[in-house]
């Protein structure tokens, strides 16, 4: 009689990773949801969708780093999720209005910093030279995710508390100072490897 394998757990199924998952198709499902703008039960839905999505942000690091389920995978998901998720929402909020005037500029100024900063990424990983992401990025991460929640609820929101869009609209602001800050201090750690590289 053959003894009997123990069938290992593809890491590309690992908690960590399904929570990333997770996110992915939560895109989608916030997008659908955010076609119908002046409908109060749509928003709400896709305010909960979104705040599930944004909690999988924190818990899938959390999850991999507390019971050792990092993976290559995980790692190149992770930023595409959030920069997705991110990217997905201003766009529709754009569209239906929530986002308008001067604060499209906000917008404009993060997404275009999202761009930056995978462009640099995907250069220094040719030089296996790691970015690692500084606190004040965090706390950016964490005020834009906010700042889109209230923008998410808008209209439906104003109907439990009066303002919302206003409070989402002013944190997109300091979270798009934020980006400007951090995302400078990506490009000045970039520039300094293209200057430094020999080729």
């Amino acid at each position: 009689m053959e003894p009997t394998r123990t069938r290992r757990r593809s890491p590309a199924w690992t908690l960590a990773n399904c929570l990333t998952y997770g996110r992915l198709v939560a895109v989608p499902v916030v997008v659908a949801l955010l076609y119908w703008p002046l409908e109060h039960s749509a928003r709400f839905a896709a305010l909960g969708v979104y705040i599930l999505a944004a909690i999988t942000d924190y818990l899938d690091g959390y999850v991999a780093r507390t019971y050792d389920q990092s993976s290559a995978l995980g790692r190149m998901l992770d930023p595409i999720a959030d920069k997705l998720l991110v990217a997905a929402c201003l766009l529709m909020l754009a569209a239906d209005g929530t986002i308008r005037s001067w604060t499209l500029w906000a917008a404009i100024v993060i997404l275009c910093r999202e761009i930056l900063v995978s462009g640099l990424r995907e250069y220094l990983a040719e030089l296996k030279v790691g970015v690692p992401v500084s606190r004040v990025a965090k706390w950016k991460t964490t005020l834009q995710l906010i700042a889109l929640g209230f923008l998410v609820a808008g209209p439906a929101g104003e109907t439990i508390l009066p303002g919302t869009v206003e409070i989402g609209t002013y944190l997109l602001w300091i979270a798009a100072a934020l980006t400007l800050y951090t995302g400078w201090d990506y490009m000045r750690a970039g520039i300094k490897h293209v200057i430094d590289d020999p080729r």
